[in-house]
């Protein structure tokens, strides 16, 4: 008689945005004459770029024919790829990282859940708080999380670092006993914030000392547009010890319907008692992924050309314009927002005190506008919603005239 992984009975409710398009379905079906625009799940709604369409157009073509076919992917990835990834995003930032240390996938999504399988049971995470829901459902999943307190909404097995307007939305290092895995997504998701270099470099040099592994979330890396702002956690000195990094296509050349990242695991990078990740890693990677398709790698690749380059900065420019969009209308309209200067998204505080679900209500009924509850993603999240800057740019115009509109 079989039984079910009992980790997954400790989940709570539904996922985040599982449980937001269910809401918005319910509401679409009882008003079906209610035009909604959506700010809420951070799809991109602009096309694929012609540069990229033409590199999947020519890979396709290649496989009608014999001598050009492509089955199963390297488990790591095409060196085109991995080569055009290293020299970019790494090498061109002095950052000293190898093609082989990169592992092609199909997203930095699907690297966040599952990395956490390399790390033992008992290891003690951290997340900031807010935190984007993946990574805490994950390890509990992987049963790392301990007990759910229901008056905390919090996991005894792990730290939460609280990101707040009293800190800035940049939490402060952990105290007491280090924890071993930290997760940190800079530009942030929800809040939109980010650390400078130096504030960065903290961290790096608190895994070294306590040996810690940072899992650096750098999805929105492309919207970053001040200087003294890293795009890489590896920009900082020893981080090639202490850190893995996730990336993806998604936000900045709009892959979320292609579906391409990667992840780099260091070949320094190795446990307390001496074991390195990599081979851990590639070991994982082989037996449970047969490789992103050459579709999607030839597509990866375009992105690196200069017209792709080229391209994929007007979609950030336009997201960030529409991001520019949310925060003056909002503030004009007497809101607090925060974020939106070198992410995608706009972090609200909430009018009245009102809850962050009472919120998502009432934009819901009153002016059919949808976003994301703060807290969604954590105990400190309530009282705060997120908008995303991922709309059209009409869209966008016409859910932040709705929402100046309201009379609480």
């Amino acid at each position: 008689m079989f039984k079910v992984n009992e980790n997954y009975l400790n989940l709570r409710g539904s996922y985040l945005f599982s449980n937001i398009a269910k809401k918005v379905a319910a509401f679409t079906e009882a008003n079906p004459d209610k035009e909604i625009i959506r700010l809420g799940i951070g799809d991109v709604t602009r096309p694929l770029t012609p540069t990229i369409i033409n590199a999947i157009n020519k890979a396709t073509d290649e496989m009608a024919h014999e001598e050009t076919f492509r089955g199963y992917a390297p488990d790591l990835g095409y060196d085109f790829l991995r080569n055009a990834i290293a020299e970019h995003d790494y090498k061109a930032r002095g950052c000293n990282i190898e093609p082989d240390e990169i592992f092609v996938s199909d997203g930095a999504k699907s690297d966040s859940g599952n990395i956490q399988e390399i790390f033992s049971v008992d290891n003690k995470i951290a997340v900031c708080d807010p935190v984007y829901p993946v990574y805490v459902d994950s390890n509990v999943m992987a049963g790392r999380t301990g007990t759910f307190n229901e008056a905390t909404e919090q996991w005894s097995n792990v730290v939460y670092m609280p990101s707040t307007a009293e800190n800035g939305f940049v939490p402060a290092l952990p105290e007491g006993d280090a924890p071993d895995i930290i997760y940190l997504c800079l530009p942030n998701n929800p809040t939109g914030t980010t650390l400078k270099k130096e504030e960065l470099q903290k961290w790096v040099d608190y895994a070294n000392e306590h040996k810690s592994v940072i899992i650096f979330d750098a999805a929105y890396e492309a919207y970053i547009s001040e200087i003294d702002i890293p795009h890489s956690i590896y920009e900082c000195k020893g981080a090639e010890t202490c850190a893995i990094e996730l990336r993806s296509f998604s936000k900045n050349a709009g892959f979320t319907g292609v579906r391409l990242g990667f992840t780099v695991v260091p070949k320094a990078l190795k446990s307390a008692d001496g074991h390195a990740l990599h081979p851990l890693w590639a070991r994982r990677h082989g037996t449970k992924f047969n490789g992103a398709p050459y579709i999607q790698q030839r597509a990866g690749e375009a992105v690196y050309s200069a017209e792709g380059q080229k391209e994929i900065k007007g979609l950030v420019a336009y997201y960030m314009e529409n991001a520019k969009m949310i925060c003056e209308g909002l503030e004009a309209a007497g809101f607090t927002v925060y974020g939106g200067v070198n992410a995608p998204y706009i972090w609200m505080k909430t009018p009245d005190n009102m809850s962050s679900w009472d919120f998502f209500d009432y934009l819901l009924k009153e002016v059919n506008v949808v976003g994301t509850p703060g807290s969604g993603f954590g105990p400190s999240g309530e009282g705060y919603f997120r908008l995303t800057a991922f709309g059209k740019h009409e869209n966008t115009k016409a859910a932040i005239e709705r929402i100046k509109s309201i009379k609480l």
